[in-house]
């Protein structure tokens, strides 16, 4: 018997995706693993079990092996657990997910609306409508000794459905909410999980009845965990473990709920199948009392376009069936029964909103010129040659950001250079002559590779990620180098860079970018950075002499000007953008870029905000990098802007002392 020390470096622990590497890799071999963390003492072919730890990031664990191939199976699970696991990127577990564009953020509701409900927005949007409670099934009314098939049949049947699921959502493009149910699967292939309902058949229980034993104990157990990424994944264990029991006992699939018109979802909590199953056009939002703004139903509300909000009070429950609601995901607030008034502002806000949208789609092909000349591209944020696509049919004007990580992320080897060249030639070739600005893998850190060790991490997000790790880790910087400077040639090609900090670093970058580009013999093309920390922002006078354009990552930039993760649940109403210290280092890029000729643009969340996008076309950005779906109704909202009145009011927005003044000053121009 052999034993090893690791500390956890995943940033949200293991949690579901990590645990699946881990157990699929521990399940590779013959001999007996165990892990242990503090008291509890796992399976570590069981990914109940697993999961059942609440190991977070910096835990702790002791991995136990006692077989044969011991010491082979303790060096492969030592490596995969410093690389990472395979972490992925931001999706399953999310953090910053980007949404369909809602309206200008509205004003946060008074606290003194008579019978307000307050929440955390996990999905943005506005809806208007009647209210209808969603209530879990019973299963106490079933008659759990009535199976109608053998168990294993059972379990085989819901793999399939689960897999049916996963290539629906994938076939969508849904990556990560397709691995939802890909996750789902690997629940039902736990060893330990099944062995435990054995037993109790054996003792004399149904098989229905040891099956939801077994299920809402282990789901109680990851439930209690302290931390809210992983306590968050007993629903998913319940979603599962009650897909089962239904087929078990031959009940017809639950059908999502169908009233015949269009309602506000309530519900204690509501399973990814349920809320996947649910037809958009029959739902105007969710409103759940459990679940946090990382959660399943997060994503796959986000993924339908639909407002959510979450940890509202469970008084919510108790309102009447069809009771009138105001769903203001943007405030994270619900309002029943709200006064004529009211009702009246928010209707006409939702309807001027879904008209706006609707000729901005029309009027997509338009240029982004403001009414007094000035020319702002709009381009879109991408991760994919699907997205590539999209992006074309949204009238983009190019892409300011294609994030390189889906290549290297969710594998256990690096892709090649050959594979990288496929994929960046066939996106050049779809956006035709469109520029296309490629960002050198932002991974590491937060999002570390499983083929690359990595020592742990205290604050990851100030750890080796971006051009850090690249310029540690100069063949695979090389290799991805190669691979775009051939593909240029089939379109309109940039390379940017994240995570610049100072000049050494964009220099020593370029130097590798001239070294691969005569290699292979390639044409020159434009290199930029990416300006997501103070001192990049601080330096950008310096830093402009040596590049040919800045893209601003106000997401980064505003997390680490804030000094707040941008993760934190509890930190996300102050997670803005807008806050004058954030804008007063965008304003000093722009005049920085401008000064040596050079451009500056945003691909950030804040460049579809539409309170933000005056105040950053006042400052002088000249490219908005948005989600595509954002796309054509970000066109339109600068069509309808003057250069002569946003620059005043950007002036007047750096001299604010809150983000709410900011936000309140543009309320005040729009108005």
């Amino acid at each position: 018997m052999k034993q090893l020390e690791l500390v956890i470096q995943n940033q949200t622990g293991l949690h579901a995706r990590p645990a699946k590497v881990l157990v699929n890799l521990a399940k590779q071999f013959q001999c007996d693993i165990r892990i242990q963390h503090k008291e509890k003492k796992a399976n570590a072919k069981s990914m109940v079990s697993v999961l059942t730890l609440g190991a977070t990031c910096g835990s702790m664990i002791v991995i136990e092996a006692n077989g044969g191939d011991e010491e082979l199976a303790l060096a492969k699970l030592e490596e995969a657990i410093l690389a990472g696991l395979g972490d992925s990127e931001p999706g399953a577990e999310p953090k910053a997910v980007e949404a369909i564009p809602v309206a200008a953020k509205t004003e946060e509701p008074a606290m003194d609306i008579p019978g307000l409900l307050k929440g955390i927005g996990a999905s943005p949007g506005l809806a208007v409508g009647p209210l209808f409670v969603h209530r879990a099934h019973d299963w106490s009314k079933e008659n759990l000794d009535d199976a109608r098939i053998p168990l294993g049949e059972a379990i085989a049947s819901a793999k399939a459905q689960l897999a049916e699921l996963h290539e629906r959502m994938a076939g969508k493009g849904l990556k990560a909410e397709a691995a939802i149910f890909e996750a789902h699967r690997e629940l039902l292939e736990d060893p330990e999980l099944l062995d435990e309902v054995q037993v109790r058949t054996g003792a004399g229980l149904s098989a229905g009845r040891a099956w939801l034993a077994v299920i809402d104990e282990r789901a109680k157990l990851i439930a209690a965990l302290n931390d809210a990424v992983l306590s968050a994944r007993a629903d998913d264990l319940r979603d599962v473990g009650h897909r089962v029991l239904r087929l078990l006992l031959g009940l017809p699939e639950r059908k999502a709920v169908r009233p015949e018109t269009p309602v506000v979802i309530a519900a204690l909590e509501m399973s990814p199948s349920d809320t996947a199953a649910f037809d958009p056009a029959r739902v105007l939002g969710f409103a759940l009392v459990n679940g946090g703004p990382t959660s399943h139903i997060a994503i796959l509300a986000r993924a339908m376009g639909l407002p959510a909000i979450v940890s509202v009070n469970e008084s919510m429950l108790a309102l009447a069936e069809g009771t009138p609601v105001i769903l203001d995901a943007n405030a994270g607030a619900l309002i029943p029964n709200p006064e004529p008034a009211v009702l009246a502002r928010f209707e006409q806000a939702r309807d001027a909103w879904v008209e706006r949208r609707r000729l901005a789609q029309k009027q997509a092909e338009l240029p982004a010129i403001t009414r007094d000349g000035r020319k702002v591209d709009v381009s879109a944020n991408a991760g994919s040659h699907k997205d590539a696509t999209k992006a074309m049919q949204q009238k983009a004007d190019g892409i300011g950001l294609l994030r390189t990580e889906f290549l290297f992320l969710d594998r256990a080897t690096a892709p090649s250079e050959d594979e990288q060249f496929e994929v960046y030639r066939a996106i050049a070739e779809t956006m035709q002559t469109r520029p296309v600005i490629v960002r050198t893998m932002d991974v590491g850190g937060d999002k570390p590779l499983a083929y690359i060790p990595m020592k742990p991490e205290d604050n990851p997000f100030l750890g080796e990620r971006g051009i850090r790790l690249c310029l540690t880790h100069p063949e695979l910087f090389r290799e991805q180098l190669r691979a775009i400077l051939r593909a240029a040639s089939h379109g309109h090609l940039e390379i940017m860079f994240p995570m610049i900090s100072d000049v050494t670093e964009i220099r020593e970058a370029k130097a590798f970018v001239e070294e691969q580009r005569q290699l292979v013999n390639a044409p020159a093309v434009k290199v930029g950075i990416m300006v997501e920390v103070p001192s990049a922002a601080l330096l950008a006078d310096k830093l402009a002499q040596e590049v040919d354009f800045f893209s601003l990552g106000t997401n980064d930039l505003t997390q680490y000007t804030l000094a707040m993760d941008r993760g934190h649940a509890g930190l996300a109403a102050k997670q803005d953008g807008l806050h004058p210290a954030v804008l007063r280092l965008i304003a000093k890029t722009a005049e920085a870029a401008h000064q040596f000729g050079k451009r500056v643009d945003v691909c950030g969340e804040l460049g579809s905000d539409p309170l933000a996008v005056p105040i950053l076309i006042g400052l002088g950005v000249d490219e908005l990098s948005v989600s595509i779906p954002a796309v054509p109704i970000v066109k339109a909202q600068v069509r309808a802007l003057s250069l002569a009145d946003v620059q005043p009011l950007a002036r007047k927005a750096l001299e604010c002392s809150t983000a709410a003044e900011v936000r309140e000053l543009v309320r005040r121009f729009n108005a």
